[in-house]
């Protein structure tokens, strides 16, 4: 793999000046121990004062993303769960618009999966929160989860607890599915993805951001790329208007979608085959440097307090 990080970043030219940057957080945005630098918050505020919007589009949950709620301005929406949820950070991270995943249809995708990967254990997450099976992984789970069978989790009689704030969100009573997870814990997390797609692949769309085999199952057609050009479109911005940053399976297409997209130095190797640029690793801030370069050259501002 090259390291991008050795050579400053290439900014393709484009035939317009960027009016959107939409840019992942784990792997991307975020150092490995999950902060946000100094350099990038200022980065991220000069792009919003040139008049250049900021999208986090990542496969988060709304509850994990108050790392970056304070570094949203303007329309203070963030796009969660792959696509699958926008959420409002101004208004505490409350979801307003959600993609569901049918919950017969992530029975059919259990059934699937357990028939041709043994020893796959699943999680399922609601707009409410995450519940999952007993052989589950304790991945930064929550305490007041249930723990049951996928097939308990997704009964049509299921009634998930209250969500953390201990009352129902009264845009989403019924709790939708948001996102079926997968887990195997011997298979290569790739080997895994293709064998998944491969059984249930008709159902919904399968993809992965994780460095072990879990994978993150939407509704069909459902995908940070597809939100984000619902986003894009109501403000009557074009792909070619659009800088995307990404570094796993799950923003291939998004990365694709926009006119101009980066894979850091850190990302997987098909990431790194999609996209127009690359740019330094997520620790040494490859977001940042990269929208530094944009403001110059475009003529925005630029803060050079970090440099």
């Amino acid at each position: 793999m090259t390291d991008a990080s050795a050579t400053p970043p290439r900014v393709p030219a484009a035939a317009v000046a960027p009016r959107l940057i939409a840019t992942d957080l784990d792997g991307t945005l975020l150092h490995d121990d999950k902060t946000v630098s100094d350099r990038t918050i200022a980065a991220l505020a000069a792009a919003e004062r040139a008049g250049i919007e900021v999208f986090f589009v990542t496969g988060r949950p709304a509850r994990w993303m108050g790392v970056v709620s304070d570094h949203v301005h303007g329309h203070g929406l963030a796009i969660c769960a792959n696509g699958a949820a926008v959420v409002d950070l101004h208004r505490g991270g409350r979801i307003v618009e959600v993609s569901p995943l049918d919950r017969t249809v992530a029975l059919d995708v259990v059934e699937a999966l357990r028939s041709a990967v043994p020893d796959t254990s699943f999680a399922v997450e609601r707009t409410s929160g995450i519940h999952y099976e007993p052989q589950y992984p304790p991945l930064l789970l929550d305490p007041a989860a249930v723990v049951a069978p996928a097939e308990k989790l997704l009964a049509e009689d299921f009634v998930p607890p209250l969500g953390p704030t201990g009352d129902d969100d009264p845009a989403f009573p019924d709790q939708p599915v948001i996102k079926l997870l997968a887990h195997h814990p011997d298979l290569e997390p790739d080997a895994f993805l293709a064998l998944a797609r491969e059984a249930a692949g008709d159902l919904a769309s399968f993809t992965r951001s994780s460095p072990t085999a879990l994978l993150e199952i939407s509704g069909l057609g459902v995908s940070k790329a597809g939100t984000l050009a619902h986003c894009c479109a109501e403000r009557g911005i074009s792909p070619e208007e659009v800088v995307a940053f990404g570094d796993m399976p799950n923003d291939i297409e998004m990365l694709t979608w926009a006119g101009t997209s980066y894979a850091m130095a850190n990302a997987h190797p098909e990431v790194l085959a999609v996209t127009t640029g690359r740019t330094a690793s997520n620790n040494d801030d490859g977001v940042a440097v990269v929208i530094e370069e944009i403001l110059q050259r475009y003529g925005g501002e630029r803060d050079d307090r970090q440099r």
